[in-house]
């Protein structure tokens, strides 16, 4: 039988900790055994969970019997390791042992130095500070999970569940992880990344820059089509200055700008409105329902038919 360990630290989210537990003790072969034993390892023996505390049966030593050891993620990301947990992963690393993290558990996996040269994710809110902590770790914030064979990381609370149906699939195949995926109330696969769920906001402009008049230009005339001269034109500069400047003061070019402005639109639309997919796309400024599709995709990571299902108001 193939034993998980799951890792409870203080300050460890309940949420991502029971995640795996659920799922791994509830998966059934075909012939109706369990897939799985599930052990609770940790440094001291009792855990602070926040609002309340959980007592933890096996040490750090019981690693070492794991096939797969899970990371879940605690609420102080940046807190000091306790250093035997860090040797304890690199060890379990060493014998080939499998390891995932959840959401914020990539901070401890990651200062193991185990991730360094690999891909990896979090939430998307934690993922600036992640690649600011660990510069050789290369972060994407768009996706639901990463695997990297013996080391996975993965998103927020509900993508750990993703990853573990992920691992019941690798390990066991599809049709057991679907029947655990059944019982999760859950699709074995989401369409999508995590990018559908990040709010993008539009580069931010310095107060008192030049360039403040024509942006809330181009945001009251998104819905037309603007092309570069024609905002080079408003702003009575060169095509070439215009881009030079909108580096300088906002990281972007003027019509990745224009695209972020129309796609936040849109999003709106999809969410609180039942206006056509092709009826938004015109709406919204863009020149075909071809183009609004692939830009939507290209930022959101979905399509907008799959967001609009996913996020649509409810009346």
């Amino acid at each position: 039988m193939h034993t998980v360990a799951v890792l409870a630290l203080d300050g460890v989210i309940p949420f991502d900790l029971s995640t795996p537990i659920e799922v791994f003790t509830r998966t059934r072969l075909p012939d109706g055994r369990s897939a799985y034993r599930v052990i609770v390892c940790g440094a001291a023996p009792t855990v602070d969970a926040g609002s309340f505390t959980i007592a933890v049966r096996h040490g750090l030593a019981d690693l070492a019997t794991a096939d797969t050891v899970v990371v879940p993620g605690c609420t102080a990301p940046t807190a000091p390791i306790p250093a035997e947990v860090l040797d304890a992963l690199r060890a379990a690393a060493a014998r080939g042992t499998r390891i995932a993290s959840i959401c914020s558990g990539a901070f401890v996996l990651a200062a193991t130095g185990l991730l360094d040269g690999l891909r990896a994710t979090t939430h998307w809110l934690a993922a600036p500070l992640l690649a600011a902590r660990h510069p050789a770790v290369t972060v994407d914030p768009d996706v639901l999970y990463v695997d990297n064979g013996a080391l996975l990381t993965s998103a927020g609370a509900a993508a750990g569940l993703d990853l573990c149906l992920h691992l019941i699939r690798r390990d066991h195949g599809s049709a057991v992880a679907a029947d655990a995926a059944r019982l999760s109330v859950m699709p074995l696969e989401r369409e999508g990344g995590q990018a559908q769920f990040i709010v993008h906001d539009l580069p931010p402009t310095p107060r008192g820059s030049a360039l403040e008049p024509l942006l809330r230009w181009i945001e009251d005339n998104a819905a037309r089509d603007l092309s570069l001269h024609d905002l080079a034109d408003h702003a009575g500069m060169s095509t070439r200055t215009l881009n030079r400047r909108f580096r300088e003061h906002t990281g972007a070019t003027p019509l990745q700008w224009l695209h972020r402005a129309r796609v936040r639109r849109a999003q709106h639309l999809l969410e609180a409105t039942d206006h056509p997919v092709d009826r938004i796309a015109a709406q919204v400024g863009f020149g075909s329902p071809t183009a609004f599709r692939d830009r939507f995709r290209r930022v959101v990571g979905t399509s907008p038919h799959a967001y609009r299902a996913a996020f649509r108001a409810a009346g």
